[in-house]
């Protein structure tokens, strides 16, 4: 069976530039300006785990598929974070090329191999390697220049910090192809202003450049043209705690407003009624043409995972981040099981028809015992352990 990875959302596996040097390894004690001796190009690893005296790096080195992360990376990133906690001073983690920090991977292997060991295992192994970012006791800097999503999105989100860029790319789509805004985002989404983060998982809208920072994704913003110059700082940065003030040097405001700003009141407004039904509902008494645009979006998506995303946010807000992701693997095995998962990437990727035939297909037949049956819990020796 091939490598399970994780689906590249909307842009697929496309050939994409790589940077002529994205930096590596040096053995000195000091880290200089000069480029460092290791060309992410002059190897095959997925992953490059690199460190110097007392930094440690994660490059993401499969520029071709948009850095998508598979079970074997997973298993390095979780090695080398384990590494680092205990003998750097800080963590960065980045990914070749100037596409993409991680597009997320390739559902297609998962829905075709079911609900089988390895399945599970890269859920069951990459919601671990997020609850470990999540309580990383190093700074932890995550360079999501280029496009963020899904697998991606898990291993920058709940760092300490996330610089997003002028070429950054974020969303959580997975309700189009009949799954769940997994990786932990049942903690982050109900934890960004008003009802944004409800809005960004049922509609999958994708944020540009700035919009990550405003919407409170993003840590910092810095210019992509800054980037290299920024790592090198950090790099040489003498204490860990002069972290904050190196990236608020390079921190500068967006050129472009929040884009999501005009509507902001519209979307607390019309997501806040209690129920995926009432969304709608009021999206329609609304009227006006970005209600209009939503309701046409949301009326693409799965009935099935609309419902769930909505109960799966709802009980994540009052969640600390790992019953987020033992609740998140629960739902991740079970949509292996039987879901709209495998029709969403059969009409998506595989016959590309984008006419997926939902099962239900209307929302008024999915019963609150399907929803439940979504979260119910795991035999004993099949939950995931944090």
């Amino acid at each position: 069976m091939r490598p399970i990875q994780r689906f590249v959302y909307t842009f697929g596996h496309r050939t994409c530039s790589q940077l002529p040097l994205i930096g590596g390894v040096s053995v000195s004690t000091r880290i200089t300006r000069a480029p460092m001796a290791f060309s992410a190009r002059q190897s095959s690893s997925s992953v490059l785990a690199t460190e110097s005296s007392n930094k440690g790096m994660i490059i993401l080195n499969r520029p071709k598929a948009l850095n998508a992360i598979n079970l074997e990376m997973v298993r390095k990133i979780y090695k080398h974070l384990k590494k680092c906690e205990k003998s750097k001073s800080l963590l960065i983690i980045k990914g070749t090329g100037d596409k993409a920090f991680c597009a997320g991977g390739d559902v297609r292997a998962l829905v075709e191999a079911g609900p089988t060991d390895e399945s599970k295992s890269f859920f069951r192994e990459e919601y671990t390697t997020n609850a470990l970012i999540g309580n990383y006791k190093i700074p932890y800097i995550a360079i999501i220049d280029g496009i963020t999503m899904g697998g991606g999105v898990g291993l920058s989100v709940h760092g300490k910090y996330r610089v997003a860029t002028d070429r950054t790319l974020f969303a959580m789509p997975e309700t189009a192809i009949g799954l769940f805004p997994d990786v932990g985002g049942s903690y982050f989404l109900p934890r960004l202003q008003g009802k944004l983060g409800l809005y960004l998982g049922l509609t999958g809208y994708r944020l540009k450049g700035g919009d990550v920072f405003y919407s409170g994704i993003a840590s910092h913003y810095c210019e992509s043209c800054k980037i290299p110059e920024l790592e090198t700082a950090l790099l040489n940065c003498p204490d860990a705690d002069d972290v904050p003030e190196l990236l608020q040097k390079f921190h500068s405001k967006p050129e472009k407003p929040f884009s999501l700003e005009p509507f902001l009141e519209q979307i607390n407004k019309n997501f806040a009624a209690d129920s995926v039904e009432g969304i709608l509902e009021n999206l329609q008494n609304d009227g006006s043409e970005w209600a209009k645009k939503t309701l046409e979006t949301l009326c693409k998506m799965s009935p099935t995972s609309m419902k769930v995303t909505f109960r799966q946010l709802e009980l994540g807000s009052q969640l600390s981040l790992a019953q987020c992701l033992i609740m998140e693997y629960r739902l991740a095995v079970r949509h292996l099981e039987r879901s709209d998962f495998k029709e969403g990437v059969r009409a998506l990727l595989i016959d590309k028809d984008q006419k997926p035939q939902w099962q239900p297909s209307q929302l008024s037949e999915v019963t609150e015992e399907h929803v439940q049956w979504f979260f119910r819990k795991l035999p004993d020796t099949e939950e995931l352990k944090l």
